[in-house]
C-alpha cells in the first residue's frame, strides 16, 4: 500500500486506516465476537492497512484490550492511534481533561494495548471546566516521558461547537472554535493530527480545516469517509438498525432520506464500473484526493470490507470522475 506522511514528527502509515470503534461501539447492540474482530485487524494490517484508530471509550475499554492481542504479535507493523477526555456513565458521557486524569488514562490504555508507548495520542473532546493549554500541556508530558510520541485533537462533533448564523454556506464555519483551540494548544506543543468527519456526502472539513491543516503540515485522519456505510452501497433504505445503532436515530438514515439520497451512491457506482471497482473504493479514493496529508480511516467489523477498502489506495480518480463526483446532489437530512 502506498503510504503517507503526516505531521510535524514525519509519522508514516499506510494511506487508508482501519477503524475499530464498530467492533465494540456505536453500530452494534453486542460485543463482536472476538476470534472475528481479530481477523478484521490482522486483514487490515496483511493489506498494509497500519493505521489502528480506536479509544478508551469503546466499550468502554474492551476495544483497546482486542487491540491489544494483536499489537501482542505485530507491534511493529502497526501504527496505534488512540484517544482519551470521554468518560462513560450509565446515562451520559462526559468529558474530563483534567491533567491528572489523562496521565492516568494514558497508563490505563498503555496497559490495554499491551505496549510500552502510543504512536499518536489523540484528545477525544475538550473539557469546558478544564483550560485546554492545562490538558494539552499534560499530554505533551507524556510524550516528553516517553509513553506517547505524537499528539492529535478529534474533531468529530464539531457541529455541536458551531455558533448559529456562524456563516451563509452549509457547514461554514463549523470548525471555527476547533482551528481556535488548534491554534491555542500549538502553542503548547505541536498538533501532529487532526480526526474529523470527511466524505464525499460530509464535506464541511474541506471548507478551512482541511486547509488549515494543510498549511501547518499536520495530518488529517478522515472519520467516517463512508458516511457510516451508506456510500458503500450496502445499505437499503427502510432496512432498519439495531436499537443501540446510532444510525436509528440518525436524520439521514429513516427510510425517507436513504431513498431520497440514493443518487449519490448510484452516481458512485457509474464511476466505479469504470475502473472495475466498488461504489466504497471510490469514495475512498476520492477522500485520499484531497490532500497528501489526508488518510481515510474507515471502521468496519469484517476482514472482507478491510481488504476492500485498504485496495482502494490504488484506484486512481480521473478528472472526469471528479467532475461527475462533484455535480452528485447534496445530500439530504440534516447531519446534525
Amino acid at each position: 500500500m502506498d503510504r503517507r506522511t503526516i505531521g510535524a514528527t514525519a509519522l508514516e502509515v499506510g494511506a487508508i486506516g482501519l477503524g475499530c470503534m464498530p467492533m465494540h461501539w456505536a453500530y452494534t447492540a453486542s460485543q463482536q465476537n472476538g476470534e472475528t474482530a481479530l481477523r478484521t485487524i490482522h486483514a487490515a494490517l496483511d493489506a498494509g492497512a497500519s493505521l489502528l484508530d480506536t479509544a478508551d471509550m469503546y466499550g468502554p475499554f474492551t476495544n483497546e484490550l482486542l487491540l491489544g492481542r494483536v499489537l501482542r504479535e505485530r507491534r511493529s507493523e502497526a501504527f496505534v492511534s488512540t484517544k482519551c477526555g470521554l468518560l462513560v456513565g450509565e446515562a451520559h458521557i462526559v468529558a474530563n481533561g483534567r491533567p491528572g486524569y489523562v496521565k492516568r488514562a494514558c497508563d490505563a490504555s498503555l496497559r490495554r494495548l499491551q505496549t510500552d508507548v502510543i504512536d499518536l495520542y489523540q484528545l477525544h473532546r475538550p473539557d469546558p471546566e478544564v483550560p485546554v493549554e492545562e490538558t494539552w500541556g499534560a499530554m505533551a508530558e507524556l510524550v516528553s516521558a516517553g509513553k506517547v510520541r505524537a499528539l492529535g485533537w478529534c474533531a468529530i462533533g464539531a457541529r455541536a461547537q458551531r455558533r448559529p448564523g456562524s456563516g451563509s454556506r452549509a457547514g461554514a464555519g463549523m470548525y471555527d472554535a476547533t482551528i481556535r483551540q488548534l491554534e491555542r494548544v500549538q502553542q503548547v506543543f505541536p498538533v501532529s493530527c487532526v480526526q474529523a468527519e470527511l466524505s464525499v456526502w460530509s464535506r464541511e472539513a474541506l471548507d478551512r480545516l482541511v486547509p488549515w491543516c494543510a498549511s501547518r503540515g499536520v495530518g488529517l485522519l478522515a472519520a467516517m469517509p463512508l458516511g457510516n456505510g451508506f456510500l458503500s452501497g450496502t445499505l437499503t433504505p427502510g432496512q432498519g438498525f439495531e436499537p443501540e445503532d446510532v444510525r436509528a436515530r440518525h436524520p439521514r438514515f429513516t427510510a425517507e432520506m436513504m431513498a431520497a439520497n440514493q443518487p449519490i451512491v448510484a452516481g458512485l457506482r457509474r464511476v466505479a464500473r469504470r475502473h472495475d471497482a466498488t461504489a466504497a473504493q471510490v469514495a475512498l479514493a476520492w477522500v485520499l484526493a484531497q490532500g497528501r496529508h489526508v488518510v481515510p480511516v474507515p471502521g468496519t467489523k469484517k476482514a472482507r470490507w478491510a481488504v476492500q477498502n485498504a485496495a482502494a489506495a490504488g484506484l486512481r480518480l480521473t478528472q472526469e470522475d471528479f467532475a461527475e463526483i462533484a455535480a452528485l446532489p447534496k445530500a439530504m437530512g440534516s447531519w446534525d
